[in-house]
Formats: C-alpha cells, sequence, structure tokens
C-alpha cells in the first residue's frame, strides 16, 4: 500500500541576515510563508533496510537520487531513530525547481519524516520531528508545522504567527537557479551585521508596510542576474502589493490582492515558469 504527501514549497516575507556564527552559519530573522503550490512524493515499501528515490515531473532534470538527496537522507535517519528495517522506495514528483529559492528539498525532506512516520506507525510527535528535521537542514524543520512562522537563529528557531495573509501569490521561476551555498558565501565579509528587524510585529500594522520587507539577497543576486530585477519590476507594474526574491533565489514572487490571471501573466513573462498560488494557513499552537 502506498502513501501520497504533499511537499509545499515556501517564501520569505523579508529576511535579513543579522549575524554569523562561529561555525559560519548565518544568523537571520525571516517570516517563512507556505504556499499551496509544491512536490508531490509517494511511499510504498521497499526492500529490508533500503532507501530508494525515484524522481520525475518537470523539475527533475539535475536531482540526485543518491544519498546526498535530502529524501534519502530523510529515510535513512527516521529508520535509524526508530530502529526499523524496514525499507522504502520515494518516488518525487518534483515541481518545484532547484535553485529556486523555494524550499523544495528542504520541503521533501520534511515530507519523508513526516510521511514515514505515519507509514511506519512511529509515533515521533510534532517536536521530535522538528528536532530530526533540524538536522538535516537550516530550513526543514520550518516545514514540519509550516503556515506562517517567524525563523530565528539560522532559520531554526520558529514561532508560529497567527496572521493569515489574504493575498494571491504569483510566483515568476527562471529557467535557471541561484546556488544558495555561494549567495550566503557573498554576505561573509561584512564589517558589521544589523540589527534583527520585527517582521512579526510589522503584520500588526494597517495597511502592511510592504516596503520595510526587504530581503538582503537582492542587491548581490540582482547585481549578478540583472533580468531577476526586471521580473521584480514587472510584477510591480503588474499591481504588485508586494514584489520580492525568494530565499537566495532565483525565483521572484509578487502578492496581489486580488487572484490573477496566469495566462496574462505567462504573456507577459514568456521566459520563466509563471504559477498562480495562495498562502496555506494553519492553525497556530496553542
Amino acid at each position: 500500500m502506498a502513501l501520497s504527501i504533499k511537499a509545499n514549497a515556501k517564501i520569505n516575507l523579508g529576511l535579513r541576515i543579522i549575524g554569523r556564527r562561529d561555525d559560519g552559519y548565518h544568523l537571520l530573522h525571516t517570516l517563512f510563508q507556505e504556499l499551496d503550490f509544491g512536490d508531490t512524493l509517494t511511499l510504498s515499501e521497499g526492500s529490508s533496510g533500503s532507501v530508494t528515490l525515484k524522481v520525475t515531473g518537470p523539475a527533475a532534470r539535475g536531482v540526485s537520487t543518491r544519498d546526498d538527496n535530502l529524501c534519502v537522507r530523510a529515510g535513512r535517519l527516521l529508520q535509524e531513530r526508530v530502529g526499523t528495517r524496514r525499507g522504502v522506495h520515494v518516488v518525487l514528483e518534483k515541481r518545484i525547481p532547484p535553485g529556486s529559492g523555494l524550499g523544495g528539498g528542504s520541503s521533501d525532506a520534511a515530507a519523508v519524516l513526516q510521511g514515514l512516520n505515519g507509514y511506519w506507525q512511529a509515533g515521533l510527535g510534532e517536536d521530535e520531528l522538528t528536532a530530526l528535521a533540524g538536522t538535516l537542514g537550516a530550513d526543514v524543520p520550518f516545514f514540519i508545522r509550516g503556515g506562517l512562522q517567524l525563523g530565528e537563529e539560522v532559520g531554526t528557531q520558529l514561532t508560529p504567527v497567527g496572521k493569515q495573509l489574504e493575498v494571491a501569490v504569483v510566483l515568476v521561476i527562471p529557467s535557471f537557479g541561484v546556488e544558495t551555498a555561494w549567495a550566503y558565501g557573498q554576505l561573509t565579509a561584512r564589517d558589521s551585521w544589523p540589527s534583527a528587524p520585527a517582521f512579526d510585529r510589522l503584520l500588526a500594522q494597517t495597511p502592511l508596510p510592504w516596503d520595510r520587507f526587504t530581503n538582503d539577497f537582492e542587491e548581490l543576486v540582482f547585481h549578478r542576474h540583472k533580468g531577476l530585477a526586471e521580473l521584480k519590476r514587472g510584477l510591480l507594474e503588474a499591481g504588485a502589493l508586494h514584489a520580492s526574491l525568494a530565499g537566495s533565489g532565483s525565483a521572484v514572487y509578487g502578492l496581489f490582492s486580488d487572484a490573477q490571471d496566469p495566462v496574462a501573466l505567462g504573456h507577459q513573462f514568456a521566459d520563466s515558469q509563471v504559477v498562480v498560488s495562495e498562502p496555506v494557513h494553519r492553525q497556530s499552537a496553542a
């Protein structure tokens, strides 16, 4: 019997890098927002002790199926945690392109942890899964709960935010990606670091001061890929309330007060993939 599970994308509503730890990890302040666009994973029984992966879908090109893939690592991590020899075969239908800044790899890993927790009846709670997720990568813990969360420290200190954004989200995803390691590496030479912004408190203001939800990666990524700045400008000219780079890129998103016509936007951004999505709202923990 197979189990299918969705692995949704995310965007960052503001992303400020405010320091760097001695181990090289960057300290950040951001709002993660889950979207209803993403990958689909199907889990089925595998041979004893094995974790195997097959990748299909429109964004499958270049995605590793070897031991370095986060899905494989997540499966093996849960095997070790619960002490099972049960194997699993994962079929990943990939829609979130690698290097887009939409968190696809991290979301896939979280989906494997959550899916196998149920599939194997392991009985791990949300806090236990979040702790395991943190050993796989800084963005993975966010996807265990999803919704809208404030991310601090290296992104693993998470606080659910009760605000629900009633907007349409337009993703414009170019045909190339931005390497996350390169983007973070460009920020290591700073002489000083800014103080942490209060993105969560900005959400309480009416109207929302979108001009203050800035992304520290935009200047350096736009300098290297000047066409991305044009994508942002195009979204604002189309009426977006706010437009920004998604994470460290390469995708650019726009927030609109009303639903958008993907066909019309597709003509405007003809050289990029256009996805019309919306925020996922989840119940905040008590």
